[in-house]
This record gives structure tokens, C-alpha cells and sequence, in this order.
């Protein structure tokens, strides 16, 4: 039998991890739509690195979503990767957004209120659950609410990609969202209401969306959170940026404004290495540090330094050790968009051909994120390859969740 083909859109795109992931997965996934567009930039290098890989086509905007939603076609999947901003509700104004990029939030929205597509996927740094440090899980909150509204249930994970196997500790929430027409909605709707005693830790160690692709191997029921975040409790989103507080864990769903959140632990693998994705043959001499490694030292050593508050009050901004170099037995660290400048955060590792400390590569930092070796080798900057990597998703994780997707459509 013929696999059913699912239709997708991808917003905020950059160079094509979702898509790319999707392709690879066990799936039929045809993008009807692709969106990238970087603000304030004169040249539009992961456009131009998207298309060169897809092609020059219709479907690929390069424009700012805001504008270019409306020409959004009907869909099945709707994903993407997008900013971690202030999505703080006030009580004035047509959105009245805070923050200067929170309002791509809504441009999400609208798309899914327009098309309604059966299932959402969307990705995000795990500092998103916290949001922000002073009303803690308000950002999640009012996102949950807006998918509610649309009548969406939604199921969350932050996955470690290293737990799973992969090179990198990267740590990003990934969130799924089905529509109330699906199987899976009805399902989880029986589950939760009908079932007569709903057990959150059963439903992630068994039942749930994740549960088959990245287990479990425990549920900390101390950390566990049971809110709400319905229309009787905040009759306006309004209320929900407002009022709405909670703890909410690494691991949760939401359905019908019920939020259902725990601490969970990874079932983990054995990781592929830096070792493991570092090039055995010679590289270009730029690479190197050349000249005293005093600077490095101390970017990577552990230090107290004293500041001041804006208030006047004094403290120490203190950090720990990192290694230096890089143990080359274990995952990379989380890999920034700084990567291979100058910097504490940027990976420096013993060169396998001379012995010599050097940065990682832009091929290594693709390997990194299971892109293909050279995949943003279209005529970018060095430099910008290294930002985009930074920015982008570990592609093996989106196959898993494509090859899951194709289980249950």
C-alpha cells in the first residue's frame, strides 16, 4: 500500500533542518511551502543555502511571515523552529506583544487558526518551559492556551540529542501539537477524561507521543505539576499573561486547558564523540591557535569577578572550569552561534593529524547537527556558516519524530 502523503509547511527555516529530517525519515513528506527570512540582512545567506539544496521554486518565501502568511497553502504538518522571545499579553493594543521578536509567535497562530493543520511540530531552547524568571512557565502558559483555543491537544519533550545517541548535548524542547479531528487527540481525550484514573507517568513511560522514540527510564514524581490553563480559570488570554504561574517539567501534555507536567530521565545511549566526527586528515593551518594560549586559559578557567547592580550594590559574577581542550571521548557541548570565535563557549580540540589545539570546522560543526558534510557550503561566509549551525536543529531527532508522525496519520 502507497504511504499517504503529508503535506507540509516550514516556517522560520533556515537552512532546512525540519525539512531535511522529514525527507529522511520513513515518511512521504511533501513541503508545499517553506518560509526564511532574516531580518535587517542585506544578503539572505540561509535562503540562498535552503534553496540551493531544494531548489528555486514558488513555495520558498524569503520575506518577512507577517506578511508573507497569507500565502500559506492547506496543509497536514505545520513546523518550525522559532525564537525564544517575550510573548507577554497586555490588555491594550490589537496584540499588544512584548518583546521585540515575540510577535512571530502570532504569525504561527494565525497560520494554524487559518489552515488548521492536523499536526504541528515546533522547536525551541528548553529555557522556554521557565519563561520568564520573574512569572515562571508564562511564556509556555500562554502557548499552550493559544493552542487550546484552536483546539489543539499538545505533548512536549526538551530532548537531549546526546541521550539519544547523537554527538552534541543539545538540549532543545520539541513540541507536538494534534488537531481535535485526529486519532491521537481522541485518544488522549479518552485517557485523560474517560479512563476513570489518569497516571501522567504511565502515559510518558507507555502511551505517549514520545514514549517509542526517546524513552524513559524514570518519572520523578516529586517534580510533578497538575494546573490549568482553561477559558473558566482565565476567561481572557490576557489573564493567562497576567496570572498564570507553574513549574513546568521536561516532559507534560496539555488538553483542553488540563496541563499534565513531570520531570522525566532519559533512557540513555551510548553517544558518537567528538572523536568520532573530527576529521582524521589534515586541515587548513586557520584553524589553529596560533601564538599564547594565556587568553584561552582564562575564557575557559574558573573566575570571580566583582560587578556592580544598578542599584549600587556590589557582587561577584562567578563561573566554573571548562576543559580545555575538549574531551574528545565524549559529546560536544552545546554548540552557540559564536562557535569557533574567540570565546569560552567555542569547542577546542587536539587536531587528529598534527596533536595541535585547534577550533572544530564548519564540517564538523555540520556533523554536529547531522547535516550533510559542506551542506551550508553555498557561498555564506565562514563565519555565518558557524551562526547557522549555532541556530540550527539536531536533524536525526526531526526523522524520529517524522517516522513517528507516519506511524500514527
Amino acid at each position: 500500500m502507497a504511504k499517504k502523503k503529508i503535506r507540509v509547511v516550514e516556517l522560520f527555516a533556515g537552512v532546512g533542518g525540519f525539512r531535511l529530517g522529514l525527507e529522511q525519515s520513513s515518511g512521504v513528506y511533501d513541503t508545499v511551502w517553506a518560509n526564511q527570512w532574516e531580518p535587517a540582512k542585506k544578503v539572505q545567506h540561509a535562503f540562498d543555502c535552503y534553496v540551493s539544496h531544494f531548489g528555486v521554486s514558488k513555495r520558498h518565501s524569503n520575506e518577512d511571515i507577517a506578511t508573507a502568511k497569507i500565502h500559506v497553502p492547506k496543509h497536514d504538518l505545520l513546523v518550525g523552529g522559532f525564537p525564544c522571545q517575550d510573548y507577554s499579553v497586555a490588555r491594550t493594543g490589537a496584540r499588544g506583544i512584548k518583546g521585540q521578536k515575540g510577535e512571530l509567535w502570532w504569525s504561527i497562530v494565525d497560520v494554524i487558526s487559518v489552515h488548521k493543520p492536523s499536526y504541528v511540530v515546533l522547536e525551541n531552547v528548553d529555557r522556554l518551559l521557565k519563561s520568564p524568571s520573574g512569572q515562571r512557565g508564562r511564556d509556555f502558559g500562554i502557548m499552550l492556551r493559544c493552542l487550546c483555543d484552536l483546539g489543539y491537544a499538545v505533548e512536549w519533550r526538551v530532548i537531549n540529542a546526546a541521550d539519544y545517541g547523537y554527538a552534541q548535548r543539545r538540549r532543545r524542547v520539541y513540541i507536538v501539537a494534534f488537531n481535535n479531528a485526529t486519532k491521537i487527540f481522541n485518544k488522549l481525550s479518552d485517557t485523560v477524561f474517560r479512563s476513570g484514573e489518569f497516571k501522567l507517568y504511565d502515559y510518558l513511560y507507555y502511551n505517549g507521543f514520545f514514549s517509542s522514540i526517546f524513552p524513559i527510564k524514570g518519572v520523578d514524581e516529586k517534580k510533578m505539576t497538575l494546573c490549568d490553563v482553561d477559558q473558566i480559570l482565565y476567561p481572557k488570554l490576557a489573564d493567562v499573561s497576567e496570572n498564570f504561574s507553574a513549574s513546568i517539567y521536561n516532559a507534560g501534555i496539555m488538553i483542553e486547558g488540563k496541563i499534565f507536567s513531570a520531570e522525566v530521565s532519559a533512557l540513555a545511549v551510548e553517544p558518537v564523540t567528538l572523536r568520532d566526527i573530527r576529521h582524521n586528515e589534515p586541515v587548513c593551518e586557520k584553524y589553529f591557535l596560533n601564538g599564547s594560549l594565556e587568553k584561552w586559559q582564562y575564557l575557559k578557567g574558573a573566575k570571580k569577578i566583582p560587578r556592580v547592580r544598578p542599584n549600587g550594590e556590589p557582587y561577584y559574577f562567578s563561573e566554573g572550569a571548562l576543559c580545555f581542550p575538549d574531551y574528545l571521548d565524549k559529546p560536544a557541548r552545546t554548540m552557540l552561534t559564536s562557535e569557533a570565535s574567540v570565546n569560552r563557549s567555542t569547542h577546542v580540540i587536539e587536531d587528529a593529524h598534527t596533536g595541535r589545539l585547534r577550533v572544530l570546522t564548519p564540517i564538523e560543526c555540520e556533523r554536529l547537527n547531522g547535516f550533510k558534510d559542506d551542506w551550508t557550503n553555498t557561498g555564506m561566509p565562514e563565519r555565518f556558516r558557524y551562526f547557522v549551525m549555532g541556530n540550527a536543529l539536531v536533524v536525526p531527532i526531526v526523522t524520529r519524530i517524522g517516522d513517528k508522525l507516519t506511524e500514527i496519520i
